[in-house]
């Protein structure tokens, strides 16, 4: 079945770049995103769903999970799990699998382009990164959140992370982080990802800033750079919970939500546990 078909997106978004190219260069772009490899996996596990559905991709895909500090995930479920963002991919199926294994279940904060993945539809609440929240999504995500019990998974930078200066980094993380955090009394458990994508990836995205073309035209990478995780080792390490109440009124949460992005960057320089937040 084609759960995936570009060109049936291309129709359906408003997005005038996709609905003006030619014919070839959108089956050359079905060939860079692996449309047809993405969608022999979704035919494949047809019917799955959430954490049972990421357990066998991992095992088809012969994907490991190294985790350092998983004694700090908490008992209670109420909670965020927050990290940067190096694959794309790969790590939303990491930080998932952890939160599974741990409590049996799990929500992810994401954008709507997942509710094309039939077997995660009733995992994902749903924000729009790649520009404003409407409204109406901030709104529903806040009271899914606030529904819910699940522990939810979440990239704050909203993008993939990218070169900047000699270093492969998230971007400023979003203060809807602290804002969400507060609002829904839920502790953060900070996660760090050790690793990057592809050179490719990398020069891609630098080639597109000389040339100062928009679009980013990296994403279309993603799903390559996911299927080259095969029969590799994804390594993560956790912190120890942040309580919510520590967001206090002393800074800002877009200053707060900096202030866990660097503790997360600066768990993945520390040996062992890091120093408390």
């Amino acid at each position: 079945m084609k759960y995936i078909d570009l060109q049936e997106i291309a129709k359906e978004r408003d997005n005038k770049a996709l609905k003006r190219m030619p014919r070839f260069v959108m089956k050359l772009l079905e060939k860079i995103i692996c449309q047809d490899k993405m969608n022999g996996i979704l035919t494949r596990y047809e019917g799955l769903e959430g954490a049972e559905f990421n357990r066998r991709i991992a095992e088809d895909l012969n994907i490991r999970f190294a985790v350092e500090g998983r004694e700090n995930l908490p008992d209670q479920c109420n909670c965020f799990l927050v990290a940067n963002h190096p694959f794309g991919v790969a790590d939303g199926l990491a930080i998932t699998s952890v939160a599974a294994e741990k409590y049996g279940r799990f929500k992810s904060i994401g954008n709507d382009v997942y509710f094309y993945i039939p077997n995660l539809k009733n995992n994902i609440v749903a924000v729009n990164v790649f520009g404003k929240s409407p409204r109406m999504y901030i709104e529903k995500a806040l009271e899914e959140l606030r529904q819910t019990d699940c522990p939810v998974t979440h990239f704050p930078a909203g993008l993939v992370s990218r070169l900047r200066g000699f270093r492969v980094m998230d971007r400023e993380w979003q203060k809807s982080l602290i804002t969400r955090a507060v609002s829904t009394k839920r502790m953060i458990v900070p996660i760090y990802f050790y690793g990057r994508n592809s050179l490719l990836f990398y020069t891609i995205f630098l080639l597109r800033k000389m040339l100062f073309i928009p679009l980013n035209l990296e994403l279309a990478l993603l799903p390559y750079e996911f299927f080259r995780k095969r029969n590799k080792t994804i390594r993560m390490k956790i912190g120890p919970p942040i309580p919510w109440e520590r967001f206090d009124r002393s800074m800002s949460h877009y200053c707060w939500a900096q202030k866990v992005r660097e503790y997360v960057y600066q768990m993945g320089r520390t040996k062992g546990n890091p120093p408390p937040f």
